[in-house]
């Protein structure tokens, strides 16, 4: 078969023959029909990632461990947990554990939009367990996974939404997602403070869902800072997802003692609340009510989608 392969950590994967992978107790063999290649793919094989000596434990060995792939019978899966040295950018996958795709959806939907979906769904719903009418605030949104924030943030009952970032013509397209207004984040930092505190107004921001972290939050937690002394008047729910400003944010004592902010992780979300934010979002896939830009990439050119670096705003779904 044809597939995605490195021969060490940090490698560009070639596209080239490789084993065939052979099923054993309780697996099955698929077709692979797309796989999503995000940033974390990336991380994985340069050896960088926590998790790269499991993912890769000889070489060579086949890029990607989650795709969407078609059973003998014609049905699409959703698999992960791949063995390596095999990998999910490939022709075909052998997989233990999957999920069954709804009839009816498109392969590289399925495999580009519930991860990022989820990603925020489960934030809003479970740990800011949002409720309707509610002020958000998407901190990085005109990423793919930002613009989906907006989208589900909307969809769960948000009253208003603000959305962030950095790319003038990205700022432009968020209304069309869902979002009320726009944080232009390539200002002074001060005149950067004075539009969060402006876009607050006087209810103030309920929860925020940031991507970016670093200088961008320290600005907009400075915000929160009540001009007066008073008791908080609500809870600000803010929740780090990713932070593609920096790793760190400095967090002064007046940020939290009178503001109401309450900086928390993703918290304790089972596997019955994905297993129930999963069917939600396959029906909002349905109902056409979640919308992406996907770039779909023959197999063969991954090497050229591998380096790319032009992709504000769009996930790139690879098709053996």
């Amino acid at each position: 078969m044809k597939a995605a392969i490195i021969n060490q950590f940090g490698a560009t994967p070639q596209y080239a023959d490789f084993a065939d992978p052979i099923p054993g107790d309780g697996e099955i063999l698929v077709d692979v029909k797309a796989v999503v290649l995000e940033n974390f793919e990336k991380v994985v094989a340069s050896g960088e990632h926590y998790s790269s000596k499991n993912m890769y434990t000889q070489f060579p060995a086949v890029v990607g461990n989650r795709g969407i792939g078609m059973t003998a019978d014609g049905k699409l899966v959703g698999f992960g947990m791949m063995q390596p040295p095999h990998g999910a950018f490939a022709q075909k996958a052998v997989i233990k554990h999957f999920v069954p795709i709804p009839d009816g959806i498109d392969a590289a939907m399925a495999a580009a939009i519930p991860p990022s979906a989820l990603t925020s769904y489960l934030p809003l719903k479970h740990t800011a367990k949002i409720k309707k009418g509610e002020t958000v605030l998407i901190n990085g949104a005109t990423g793919v996974s930002g613009r989906m924030a907006i989208q589900v943030a909307k969809l769960l009952g948000a009253g208003r939404i603000i959305g962030t970032g950095r790319n003038e013509t990205s700022l432009k397209l968020l209304a069309n997602f869902g979002a009320d207004a726009v944080i232009d984040l390539k200002q002074s930092d001060d005149a950067l403070l004075e539009a969060f505190e402006k876009e607050k107004g006087e209810t103030g921001y309920d929860i925020v869902i940031d991507f970016l972290w670093g200088r961008p939050a320290e600005i907009l937690m400075k915000s929160f800072i009540p001009k007066d002394m008073r008791l908080p008047s609500k809870r600000i729910r803010y929740i780090p997802i990713g932070a593609k400003a920096g790793a760190g944010a400095y967090i002064t004592g007046e940020m939290l003692r009178t503001s109401g902010l309450e900086l928390s992780g993703m918290g304790k979300v089972t596997h019955e609340d994905i297993a129930a934010g999963s069917t939600q979002v396959w029906e909002w896939i349905k109902d056409g009510k979640l919308h992406m830009n996907i770039e779909k990439v023959p197999l063969a050119d991954i090497e050229k989608a591998w380096l790319r670096n032009d992709l504000e705003g769009k996930r790139l779904v690879i098709i053996p």
